[in-house]
């Protein structure tokens, strides 16, 4: 029987979640406050905890952070219970290490689902870690190619998520992480001499980015952002070295990566350059399209200055071109919503 700390200061609340855990067969210690639960919490080592946020004493941020400090909890999966809704106050809770956030007034198959698969992923986790070599041990025969390497960011990485508009890095800062995304579409920008936003890649999912220099401290080049909600393994760039260092043939699968990438920024300054608008516009609509996983008939919901962006045109321009492309039955517009109707036609466009 898993065991299940709940740390709760409404009596009621308690009590009553308390009861739902134990009919659903969990074995559940309470806790008044934070300062309470950590104590039991450390003792009694639980299976899960399950905490709320605003508390006497100690909040649930304070615990949660108390227990990341210790290596005997630091482990234990973590779910936040709270009426703080605000996005901030989720991120913070989800950047400070706990594994789902879970707002009142909750269902109680909302509570146990979260419960269940955060237990299955710690197991999981325990059995990937019980078999797995530690790192410094890993040798060339182990990592050969990039869907290994991507196996070891999932293993090894953190998870972070972001909802659509997020800024998950700024140019100038710091380039301490690589990304793998999990699942999303990412845009990467900047700003041109004259100010204007330029969509210089678009990533999505498998897709690895926010690598710079893996010799030198060289601060991100560009800005990267969440077009659509996003879920993504973050491997700092010391740890990707060290297994680059000691898996030759993935450093060439990942040179290999890095020179398509150029390949295909190249094309891109090509067709900036010198494409008539239609051809820039239908060549970013199918983009979009192939990015976003999407079959054909599928709608493709995008903004249209992301649209420009990547296009490199004026707005005012791509609009005027995509009303034509509406008139020629090429395409099909509902709101912020473009359907490809007709995708031969497109691409002898593009």
């Amino acid at each position: 029987m898993k065991k299940i700390l709940l740390i709760e200061d409404d009596v009621v609340l308690r009590e009553n979640t308390a009861e739902l855990l134990e009919l659903a067969d969990y074995d559940v210690t309470t806790a008044p406050n934070g300062k309470i639960g950590l104590g039991i919490a450390k003792s009694s080592l639980p299976d899960i905890i399950v905490c709320d946020i605003m508390m006497p004493e100690l909040d649930g941020y304070g615990v949660l952070e108390a227990l990341a400090k210790n290596d005997t909890t630091k482990q234990i999966p973590f779910i936040f219970l709270s009426a703080k809704t605000e996005r901030k106050d989720v991120r913070r809770g989800m950047d400070l290490g706990a594994d789902d956030y879970i707002t009142k007034p909750f269902e109680e198959d909302e509570l146990i689902s979260a419960i269940e698969s955060r237990l299955a992923k710690a197991a999981i986790l325990k059995e990937k870690n019980d078999a797995q070599t530690n790192l410094d041990s890993v040798n060339e025969e182990e990592l050969r190619t990039l869907n290994d390497l991507k196996n070891f960011f999932d293993d090894n990485g953190n998870e972070v998520s972001y909802v659509k508009g997020d800024v998950i890095y700024e140019e100038g800062q710091n380039s301490n992480n690589i990304y793998l995304i999990s699942k999303g579409l990412i845009k990467c920008h900047k700003l041109d001499e004259q100010g204007k936003d330029l969509t210089t890649a678009l990533y999505k999912d498998d897709d690895l980015f926010g690598y710079t220099s893996f010799t030198q401290n060289m601060p991100y080049q560009e800005t990267a952002t969440a077009i659509d909600d996003s879920k993504l393994v973050a491997l700092s760039k010391n740890e990707l070295k060290n297994v680059l260092n000691s898996n030759h043939k993935v450093t060439l699968e990942l040179i290999q990566l890095l020179t398509d990438d150029l390949t295909v920024v190249k094309d891109q300054l090509l067709q900036m350059a010198y494409s008539s608008v239609k051809r820039k516009t239908a060549t970013t609509i199918l983009k979009f399209a192939e990015k976003l996983n999407r079959k054909p008939e599928d709608p493709i919901r995008i903004s249209r200055n992301d649209l420009a962006n990547v296009a490199g045109i004026a707005l005012e321009s791509l609009i005027r071109t995509l009303s034509s492309f509406k008139d020629l039955g090429l395409i099909e517009i509902e709101g912020r919503n473009i359907r490809i109707l007709d995708i031969n036609k497109l691409q002898q466009i593009s």
